[in-house]
């Protein structure tokens, strides 16, 4: 197929590398309600919000109508250590399923933290460091967010504390080993180390944890240490924009090669891949340019799209962090102790949410079996090993090519490959040995934390 010339050449490097980030914050009509002092119900300022995160990253995270963030050389020069990342088409996947359906997939697996999380923890390091600080403190769910953070503060030199969910600090003692061997300290969460951690332990007696218990230790314990900010690595609206170069890098190669995809899928926690990948081309919808059919795939067992209300919820399950809109489950739901890893977050990012809201993308959850036999599928013929997140997609993405199959349609399908499962060995084990379950919560259970969600006039 003939290569063409992209038409927005001057966001692209020599190496066909985007040098802006995109915030598609601009171009959306209605935007993502602001965060909330919990306190007193009113917008967060920049102060406000200056005393838990970086300034640079505050006035990202503030920022509803800049279009374009250029990449600062520091953190791009890190980048083309492990980008551009391969755009690959799935020909064995299309032969094996018989589909007529053309398959593509966006992988992030190829760095050291084995996911797309490096993209954003690069940057907030850099502005942790620019702005002189010792260092920073994180949650981590399976533990990519944790890996990715604590290779960039190493590059940096920055310390760096993560509060990593304790079913996965059991589950994955290889990731949390990684970690370690970059300098992070790592403690499973909730813990005895923290006011917090304490109450949410006295409250829940042997809990496994939830990322918003460990996002409650980790700002307690940034806020009471002079020197460090809290760092998060999804959900916010600065995560989604750091991670936007997925995207750029996706929509450069199709339009490279004159392809237009039907169907988008990423697999949907907290929003971090999900919001870099469709980034420029909810853009080109928000514009009303193209249109695309946008879908995100969560895990059953934590439903929030799906199953989820639409209202202002706390963050975090220890109820100190900011107020968010967002379609959430309720702070205090701790999730099964599944292997959905990293997607096992009560809320969703606001930018995705009103978005979702707006109708301008679908949404759909799938069962943990489901999941697994769909990632051994792909592993089998493709030849990468997905990790439990991305597997949600590759779910979906392998049903939308077998309905193409019943129509005959050609459709051209993408999706997100966050990265490898090559550290989710435990997962797959208990699946091939039949001790996996599909448990979902019931209506009920959903209801008793609806109810409890913050009165917001």
């Amino acid at each position: 197929m003939a290569k063409k010339e992209i038409p927005y050449k001057i966001y692209l490097d020599e190496h066909e590398m985007p040098t802006s980030w995109y915030n598609v914050r601009a171009d959306m009509k209605n935007k993502p309600a602001p965060l909330l002092n919990p306190g007193t119900h009113q917008p967060m300022t920049a102060e406000e919000l200056g005393g838990v995160f970086c300034a640079d990253l505050v006035a990202q995270e503030l920022d509803n109508d800049t279009a374009y963030f250029p990449i600062p050389k520091e953190i791009l020069d890190f980048y083309k250590m492990y980008r551009p990342s391969p755009l690959t088409r799935a020909y064995c996947l299309e032969k094996k399923l018989g589909t007529p359906a053309k398959i593509y997939y966006k992988f992030e697996g190829n760095n050291t933290s084995g996911s797309h999380k490096l993209n954003s923890a690069i940057a907030q390091a850099y502005y942790a460091k620019k702005q002189g600080l010792k260092g920073v403190t994180t949650e981590t769910g399976a533990g990519q967010w944790g890996t990715a953070l604590s290779m960039a503060c190493a590059y940096l030199d920055l310390d760096c504390k993560v509060y990593m969910v304790k079913v996965s600090y059991e589950q994955k003692p290889f990731r949390r080993e990684v970690m370690r061997t970059y300098g992070a300290s790592v403690t499973p969460s909730p813990s005895m180390t923290t006011e917090v951690g304490k109450k949410i332990l006295a409250e829940h007696p042997g809990t496994t944890g939830s990322l918003g218990c460990a996002i409650s230790e980790a700002v307690e314990v940034a806020v009471s240490t002079p020197g460090y900010r809290y760092v998060l690595g999804s959900v916010l609206n600065q995560v989604l924009l750091h991670q936007s170069i997925i995207g750029l890098e996706t929509k450069a190669a199709l339009d490279k090669y004159d392809v237009k995809p039907d169907i988008i899928i990423g697999c949907a926690g907290g929003g971090s891949n999900l919001g870099g990948l469709i980034s420029p081309f909810m853009g080109e919808k928000l514009r009303g340019e193209a249109d695309y059919r946008i879908i995100a795939v969560e895990p059953a067992s934590c439903p929030s799209f799906t199953r989820g209300v639409f209202a202002y919820d706390f963050a975090d399950t220890g109820m100190v962090c900011p107020l968010a809109k967002m379609y959430t489950l309720g702070s205090g739901f701790i999730p099964a102790p599944n292997h959905a890893g990293g997607l096992r977050y009560h809320g969703m990012s606001p930018v995705l949410s009103q978005l979702y809201d707006d109708g301008l993308m679908e949404a759909v959850s799938v069962p943990q079996t489901k999941v697994f036999e769909a990632a051994e599928q792909f592993a089998r013929v493709e030849g990468i090993l997905p990790a439990p997140e991305s597997a949600h997609a590759i779910r979906v993405a392998i049903d939308e090519a077998l309905k193409c199959k019943e129509t005959g349609e050609e459709k051209t399908i993408v999706f997100g490959l966050t990265g490898t499962g090559y550290f989710d060995m435990v997962a797959y084990e208990k699946f091939h040995d039949g001790q996996m379950d599909d448990y979902i919560p019931t209506d009920e259970e959903l209801q008793e934390y609806f109810q409890k969600l913050p009165k917001v006039d």
